[in-house]
């Protein structure tokens, strides 16, 4: 295993010493959301408790207090993902409403009737179906590059596919089914030879890999904060200034703008502009003491760590009879496993799981275009974080062995 100590950051999280159905919980469902440590939920009582008035907005000692936080929150996502500058990140509640952000200001500015979005077949839905809202409106056409016969981006596809009409290149850094971490740079590049901008999908990649903005050479980076120790209701958007500044606003009314008139407006600088109204402060302070904890623990040690448990679990999985796994094997593999009991529905595998007292996904988890690549409707799926350990992924293999055998027995 990696050098990271698991059992002492668990300590970290109250809900991790819970019993499920009278077994201690193994919380296996992080790539849907993770859980959240003592210092995330102390710095959000705390706002409440001691600083609580709106941002922006006030002379007084608590709107300062405030706005120096929720500011210095900003500062942190910043620093976080290699942001140049903190005014180019802007809040949002998640990954989601980044992405239709982008899809709604830069998209609506930016796109023709022709124009093509590239996306891949392991996409979110979040970073399909907002492609698809912004083509209806403008006349651009969604393109999805393929995957290979391990699972991987078929870069040879997205070579063909991308051309002078290609507009906008959407992938996510790491598939929130298949596990695989995308060369970002290296699509970017191949975006921009075209004069394409490249947007990330980062809700997956953020909590587990050390991510740098620019030396991915991204235009735009997304995140959530529920998956990465926050709070949910608090994501981020970060986007090149240049970028930014030139795209009309996504919502509007109070904050974002500069002067209003009864005939006309105009709109504040970078962040602002895409901040309207009261924004979720708590929540984005969460995900600023979010940020401290992950920096605190190392993002080279977390990704790892990651590595390691899903190397484990895999050795041990592999070699059981009617299990399906799904997903390529190497270094570009984060904490994902997506498995099927054949035979089984994922749900069930699902329920009689959490009868051990062990949380997995199941479903389609907002892929449906990857599942039917993969030629099923659905999957479990085990997803691992630094606080999980060698001897939960035996209990795990131990209750997955169970529930396969339990089944088979009615087959």
């Amino acid at each position: 295993m990696s050098q990271l100590e698991p059992v002492k950051l668990r300590q970290d999280f109250p809900i991790l010493s819970r019993k499920i159905h009278g077994k201690p919980l193994i919380y296996f469902d992080n790539a849907a959301s993770s859980q959240r440590p003592k210092q995330v939920v102390e710095a959000m009582s705390n706002y409440y408790y001691q600083h609580h008035a709106n941002v922006h907005r006030g002379a007084h000692t608590l709107s300062v207090e405030a706005t120096e936080m929720y500011e210095e929150a900003r500062r942190k996502v910043a620093r976080f993902i290699n942001a140049p500058a903190a005014e180019s990140v802007v809040f949002t509640r998640n990954t989601t409403e980044a992405i239709n952000l982008i899809a709604n200001s830069y998209g609506r500015k930016n796109l023709r009737p022709g124009d093509e979005i590239i996306i891949c077949h392991a996409e979110h839905h979040a970073n399909i179906v907002p492609w698809h809202l912004i083509a209806e409106q403008t006349g651009a056409v969604v393109k999805a590059v393929g995957l290979t016969s391990e699972r991987r981006l078929d870069m040879e596809q997205l070579d063909d596919l991308l051309s002078k009409r290609s507009k906008i290149v959407a992938i996510a850094h790491m598939s929130n089914v298949l596990g695989v971490v995308h060369p970002i740079r290296e699509i970017a590049d191949k975006a921009h030879a075209v004069g394409a901008v490249m947007v990330v999908d980062g809700a997956q990649a953020a909590p587990h890999v050390p991510v740098d903005v620019q030396a991915l050479a991204a235009d735009f980076y997304t995140l959530s904060g529920h998956k990465m120790c926050g709070p949910t209701g608090a994501g981020a958007l970060w986007a090149k200034a240049e970028i930014l500044r030139e795209m009309p606003p996504f919502l509007g009314g109070g904050e974002m703008i500069r002067k209003v008139y009864i005939d006309h407006s105009s709109y504040a600088d970078i962040p602002m502009r895409f901040e309207a109204g009261t924004p979720n402060i708590a929540e984005a302070i969460g995900l600023g003491a979010a940020v401290d904890y992950l920096e605190g623990i190392g993002m080279p040690e977390i990704f790892a760590h990651d590595q390691a448990m899903v190397r484990y679990a895999l050795e041990l999985l592999k070699p059981l009879e009617g299990i399906e796994l799904y997903g390529p094997e190497g270094a570009d593999r984060g904490g994902i496993i997506a498995f099927n009991v054949l035979g089984t529905h994922p749900h069930d595998v699902a329920t009689a799981l959490d009868g051990e007292g062990i949380a997995v996904r199941a479903g389609h988890h907002c892929a449906q275009p990857l599942m039917r690549a993969l030629g099923v409707q659905s999957t479990a799926r085990a997803s691992f974080y630094f606080y999980n350990t060698e001897e939960e992924v035996d209990r795990f293999v131990g209750a997955l062995i169970k529930t396969r055998d339990f089944f088979a027995a009615f087959a």
